[in-house]
């Protein structure tokens, strides 16, 4: 069992040390842990990420995960990743970033109308179909830069579910990950938590169309790294007719 959606506390909103997610992984029979806490971001203000770890951490997070990885080499695979929105603007920085740190895997996970500096949250009510519009692309622009393994809740917009206008663009997004042959998430975490997603509307497109999907543990604390709940999962999903997957490409 493979999970490659783990968080850190230089995020500002999950908890734990690296070596309490990986134990757990351990323990719960986990073969892959890969670390994509949420993405820095080089910003030309004095802004102060409250959601994101800071520019400056950056080294501390590799190097920490380097020995652990290290460490651990013989009961557990270890990758490092980022889980990073698509800036357009800021994609030349992520560029040499992740080529400096030697980052293993991106994860697509938009969640704001452009930055977290001035932009609004996806996640909240109501999302005009303006703004549906504009986070589908987002994501699509990013899954053709072909630098991201895999799309983190796609439905984290809180879009109209009763609205065929709304649909039609996530449907858009679904359509052009099949096209690329990029992943799509099952989100443990909204789904644990009865948050808006992963959706009925969006699952039964994903099931339609034919899309790949990874379920992803969306850690913020190492309890959220249970096997038997993803399990149960994986297995639900299998008989729905839903196309699984734990495979993911890497940047190198």
């Amino acid at each position: 069992m493979k999970n490659y959606h783990t968080h850190t506390y230089r995020c500002h909103h999950a908890i734990g040390l690296e070596r309490d997610y990986i134990e757990q992984a351990i323990d719960q029979g986990f073969t892959t842990l890969g670390f994509s806490d949420h993405a820095p971001w080089h910003y030309d203000s004095s802004f102060k990420p409250f959601m994101r770890m800071q520019e400056s951490e950056i080294e501390d997070y590799v190097l920490t995960l380097r020995k652990l990885r290290e460490e651990y080499q013989d009961r557990i695979d270890i990758k490092i990743g980022f889980e990073a929105e698509y800036f357009e603007d800021k994609m030349a920085w992520m560029k040499e970033t992740i080529k400096r740190y030697d980052i293993d895997y991106l994860i697509l996970g938009n969640h704001y109308d452009g930055s977290d500096e001035d932009g609004s949250y996806y996640g909240m009510p109501p999302q005009t179909l303006e703004s549906v519009t504009r986070y589908c692309d987002q994501v699509i622009k990013g899954m053709e830069t072909g630098l991201f393994s895999y799309v983190a809740h796609p439905d984290v917009i809180y879009y109209d579910q009763h609205d065929q206008r709304h649909l039609n663009e996530l449907e858009r997004l679904c359509l052009k990950a099949k096209e690329l042959d990029i992943p799509l998430e099952f989100n443990m975490l909204g789904y644990l938590h009865n948050r808006h997603y992963p959706s009925a509307p969006y699952l039964k497109m994903v099931r339609d169309i034919g899309n790949k999907m990874i379920v992803g543990c969306d850690a913020h604390e190492a309890s959220a790294i249970d096997a038997n709940k993803m399990r149960t999962v994986i297995e639900r999903l299998k008989k729905e007719g839903f196309i699984l997957t734990d495979e993911i490409s890497f940047l190198r």
